[in-house]
């Protein structure tokens, strides 16, 4: 790839309001809102040198902290006693966990050692423990067999009214539920029974204590499906009302969160001077104006410290695709989209010349970011992972192209079609491609050629984003005028109401995350690490468009997400 220093910008005429709203040249206006965070988070840029006396300070307390907490979690000879299990259990969600993987790792497996036979649990215990240690393996990857519950059930294997008595039971086994894959009744019944339970009780547990602050927040955000920072900035708070908690983790998980928020903070200042050096507001005023909110998804992607080069490109490729996204579908002109998908197909600055003004500077923030890295590639004499990247944006431009030829045509596809196209276009297969430049010297270029491959991890993750943005968007977006969506091509294949085509693919998103848990499974068809991507975009989902694309109106969740994670420190 040749060099752009992202210096060599192209300026352009900015894209007026009045500009995009006349008639005769055929152009669509979405009226997005302006960004809400302006310049706020350039005051991160730099620290004064009393921040950075009391930030060291910090960190060496951090480390007094880790190694007390290593020390309780240590593997014995002993038995793994509940005590420890709940221990794991709370440095998962407290957000700790890379600190101690190895640990963890270890005393899960000398738990299924010594707990599960064939598959089977095989203690005598209570519904709390047994859900929670479910759960744990399940994440860990283990197939546990969901049998253990049924000793809780009565014949016709429904959950008796006794575990109704038992609220923190059936707050484990509520969570444990969301691990289920096909086929496994009994986690479904699981799933119906404690959530209605659970619901019933918020108005009678006592309010402010740990028990009613787990039911409320589980209720509305289940944990295997929360963004792990966001779950983590929550639980801190949940923790610290328990009345047995330990003093040295919580401290630990208080600082340690604010140590990496502060890294996070510089991080999100240098893209947002990178962003503002585009000018978007003014060159593009028919966009999406949402670096910040670029930058907390991609932030649920991956925020341990040694990501930190993965999540300034990975933001960046995000943002522009955003750009590139709003130009097929707000603004664009047939003609000019052509124009510019040829551009992509041809992959060559050159290309630059013949594009109208206005597409000239998405273009070229794509192509910089591509030099970029490119650039980081050879250093690690991996250059061969950029070609990859490359193919992957390619087939999203056509996968826009073609949705955006739709549109002018007028042309209704089936449901199988759109979701073909759909499902690359969300561009959750490019993004999971690009999370891999990320993890460094682990993704070997087969790891490129899997993630590209369409595995059905990533293919699922792409459902469930496809299928839960069109739920929540598309009456917004058709007042403008945009491609069909989902919904539009199953109520007219089936000839059903919008309400029954809503209930469909809610239950399509339901069994695509059941396919999820199943993919996350041992044998793992790659290492952990690279699971974790396709699964935490999914989560992004679930997190902000149950009720409304959180991403295009980011007044409300998204808005009060980012303040949590990185505006609001925790109080130590």
């Amino acid at each position: 790839m040749s060099s752009i220093a992202a210096s060599t910008l192209v300026s352009v005429p900015p894209a007026s309001t009045k500009h995009a709203n006349e008639s005769h040249i055929g152009r669509r206006c979405a009226e997005f809102h302006p960004s809400i965070w302006t310049d706020h988070f350039l005051q991160y840029a730099s620290h004064s040198h009393s921040s950075k006396v009391n930030h060291s300070e910090t960190v060496q307390h951090v480390e007094t902290l880790k190694e007390e907490v290593r020390k309780m979690l240590v593997p014995t000879n002993e038995k793994p006693s509940i005590s420890k299990v709940e221990l794991i259990d709370s440095i998962q969600r407290l957000g700790l966990r890379y600190h101690f993987e190895s640990e963890i790792a270890e005393v899960l497996q000398q738990t299924h050692k010594q707990y599960v036979q064939n598959g089977h649990l095989i203690l005598d215990s209570d519904l709390c423990f047994l859900a929670l240690l479910f759960r744990l393996l399940r994440q860990d990857g283990y197939l546990i067999s969901p049998d253990v519950f049924s000793k809780f059930t009565d014949g016709e294997g429904k959950f008796s009214e006794r575990v109704s008595n038992d609220v923190e039971g059936m707050l484990n086994l509520y969570e444990a539920a969301h691990l289920s894959i096909h086929g496994e009744k009994i986690l479904d019944e699981a799933m119906a029974f404690t959530s209605t339970q659970l619901h019933a009780i918020t108005k009678t547990v006592e309010p402010n204590t740990f028990l009613a602050e787990q039911v409320h927040n589980s209720l509305r955000q289940s944990l295997h499906r929360g963004i792990p920072r966001l779950e983590a900035r929550k639980y801190i708070s949940i923790y610290q009302l328990r009345p047995s908690h330990s003093e040295a983790l919580l401290t630990f998980a208080k600082l340690d969160f604010n140590v990496l928020q502060t890294l996070h903070q510089k991080e999100v200042a240098e893209i947002c001077m990178w962003w503002n050096s585009l000018d978007v507001a003014r060159n593009l005023s028919y966009a999406r104006d949402r670096i910040v909110e670029c930058y907390f998804w991609i932030l649920a992607v991956y925020f341990e410290p040694q990501y930190s080069l993965g999540r300034l490109i990975l933001t960046k490729m995000m943002a522009v695709l955003s750009l590139i996204d709003d130009t097929y579908d707000a603004y664009g002109t047939i003609d000019e989209l052509t124009i510019f998908t040829d551009a992509l197909e041809r992959w060559d600055i050159c290309c630059l010349d013949d594009l109208p003004d206005y597409m000239k500077l998405p273009y070229e923030a794509l192509w910089n970011v591509y030099d970029e890295m490119d650039q980081y590639m050879r250093k690690e004499g991996r250059e061969y992972s950029i070609s990859y990247a490359i193919s992957e944006v390619k087939k999203v431009a056509r996968a826009f192209m073609r949705e955006a030829k739709w549109l002018n045509e007028n042309y209704m596809p089936t449901t199988e079609q759109y979701l073909e196209t759909a499902m690359i276009s969300c561009c959750y297969s490019l993004l999971s491609t690009v999370s891999f430049f990320g993890l460094r010297h682990l993704a070997t270029e087969d790891m490129f050629k899997w993630v590209t491959s369409q595995p059905k991890l990533v293919k699922v993750s792409s459902l469930i984003c496809r299928a839960m943005d069109d739920i929540v968007s598309s009456e917004f977006e058709q007042k403008r005028g945009h491609v069909v969506s989902v919904l539009d091509c199953y109520m007219k294949e089936h000839g059903v109401r919008r309400q029954e085509a809503i209930e469909e693919f809610r239950r399509v998103v339901s069994n695509a995350w059941k396919d999820m848990n199943e993919e996350l499974l041992r044998p793992l068809e790659v290492d952990r690490p690279f699971l974790m991507p396709p699964l935490n975009l999914a989560r992004v989902m679930d997190v902000l468009y149950k009720e409304e694309d959180n991403y295009t109106h980011a007044k409300g969740i998204m808005k009060n997400s980012i303040t949590a994670l990185l505006v609001d420190p925790v109080p130590v």
